[in-house]
């Protein structure tokens, strides 16, 4: 992912508002879904993207200590927006945030290296950090995703499967 050309204020910016979608994305899957240990996992991603957050934030305002960070309408790197409303199954948007984590990796990844050309040895740290964090989400999903299917599947032939006595 080149970000080369895109400056630090504005990359922060990208990457909150990513955090942002994201925890949302999750939540609403963990409203959704009837599944209690899936709607635990998709709590613990959601509060995993909040401290993302956080510390972006945090570091922004240590870079920037008189700027007010902005998140962009629209963002100049290409990462997946996910689409979903209440007839998308969970598992269309559970393969579609696997995706996400993927990009939001690689982006801090670029970032990372970024801020190590530029001699930020802590902030470079910190968001190679984040880039391990994002493909262990991913891992989370995709286990989880392999399961939400079999449970589709379930449903789907068998409708009266999860009823009890």
């Amino acid at each position: 992912m080149d970000i080369e050309e895109i400056n630090f204020e504005t990359l922060f910016g990208i990457a909150v508002k990513s955090e942002i979608e994201s925890r949302n994305v999750y939540e609403y899957m963990a409203e959704k879904t009837k599944n209690y240990l899936l709607k635990d996992r998709l709590k613990f991603l959601a509060n995993e993207e909040k401290k993302h957050e956080e510390f972006l934030r945090n570091y922004f305002s240590k870079m920037f200590p008189n700027k007010e960070l902005k998140l962009p309408e629209e963002s100049p790197v290409p990462l997946p927006h996910i689409e979903y409303d209440a007839d998308t199954p969970i598992s269309s948007i559970l393969e579609q945030s696997m995706k996400a984590e993927v990009a939001a990796r690689d982006y801090y990844l670029s970032m990372s290296k970024k801020a190590e050309k530029m001699g930020d040895i802590e902030l470079a740290k910190g968001l190679y950090y984040l880039a391990n964090m994002e493909m262990g989400h991913y891992h989370i999903l995709e286990n989880e995703l392999e399961s939400e299917k079999r449970f589709e599947d379930y449903d789907a032939y068998w409708p009266m499967m999860h009823v009890g006595p």
